[in-house]
């Protein structure tokens, strides 16, 4: 009986051995198909002069805002943020002017210092953005941590008393997509957001099984989500049968139909596009949005609302559905 007991026990033994081998070889698998940062390589100084556009509202905001930007940063003493830093038009120096602010949520080790160019541009349209340098973001609870600091502020800060706090959004791509639903619908203060925007945030189950795991019935802001028709998002197989890309069009269509229909919402996906490529790809209607829903600039709405909706007639994007 003893010897049965002790072959029964190696057995054992060399079956968690196994599933613990293969759960790490899953885990590393997966983790290598997300990007890593090296796909925002194509974000340097002046990335969007290579931005070409029939559509002139895509056009005109996949570009510069007119006013000049400036930065300021904070240390966190939270490891994984290391830094907050916050990208601001300069005119906010000399006025009382309140400004909105954008959080925006990295990408799987993607820390805002790795696509910096992308947060003045995106600030020169009449924004606060807000990054920080951790590049797991997917729970939300840094995007949290980092909100809470900004709620909060220093009052020796220039932007101390300068923040809109009736007027801010949250942004996330990939990894960061999950992590931007997650901030926006799993924590307090994730109350305080006015919209959202997703750029190919991982799909539900890969989400979950990375310990991501969002529910997008829980939104009730105006949401804007997108990803690319590429295979890195959309590999045309079944995801929950193998890797079928970060962000494929069946989640996205579960995505958005799970967010109640009196919200606002608008999906569609950017035209060839692949994962890696979706934040540059985004940029136009990704700031439309913002700028509508932020600052009531009217015709960047011209972008999303109505029969006639920019958005449906540009041949950089397809499968749009929305229901304002």
């Amino acid at each position: 009986m003893k010897k049965f007991m002790k072959v029964i026990l190696i057995i054992l033994g060399i079956l968690l051995v196994l599933g613990a081998a293969l759960g790490i070889a899953v885990f590393i698998t997966v983790k290598s198909m997300l990007p890593n940062g090296d796909g925002n390589n194509d974000i340097v100084e002046g990335y969007y002069k290579n931005f070409q556009s029939d559509a002139p509202l895509e056009m005109k905001y996949a570009h510069t805002g007119p006013y000049e930007t400036s930065s300021t940063e904070f240390a966190s003493d939270h490891a994984s943020i290391g830094k907050i830093r916050a990208w601001y038009p300069k005119e906010l120096e000399t006025g009382d002017k309140a400004w909105p602010m954008i959080l925006v949520v990295n990408a799987s080790g993607t820390p805002a210092a790795s696509y910096e160019p992308f947060f003045p541009r995106l600030a020169s349209w009449g924004f606060i953005v807000v990054g920080n340098e951790d590049g797991q973001t997917g729970t939300g609870e840094t995007a949290s941590i980092t909100l809470d600091f900004m709620l909060n502020i220093p009052a020796d800060s220039l932007l101390s008393g300068k923040i809109d706090t009736e007027n801010m959004g949250i942004i996330g791509y990939s990894q960061g997509g999950a992590g931007a639903i997650c901030a926006l619908t799993n924590y307090e203060n994730g109350k305080r957001y006015k919209t959202i925007f997703t750029g190919s945030a991982a799909y539900p189950t890969l989400a979950k099984n990375m310990g991501w795991e969002y529910d997008t019935s829980k939104v009730t802001v105006p949401c804007f989500m997108c990803a690319g028709t590429g295979k890195s998002d959309d590999s045309g197989s079944d995801p929950e049968k193998g890797f079928g890309g970060v962000s494929p069009l069946s989640a996205l269509v579960e995505n958005y139909n799970k967010v109640p229909d009196s919200v606002m919402k608008i999906r569609a996906r950017a035209v060839g596009a692949e994962h890696e490529q979706m934040l540059a790809r985004s940029d136009g209607y990704m700031t439309a949005w913002m700028r509508y829903q932020l600052a009531g600039d009217e015709e960047a709405g011209g972008v999303f609302l109505g029969e006639d909706a920019e958005i449906l007639h540009n041949s950089n994007w397809q499968d749009v559905e929305k229901n304002r």
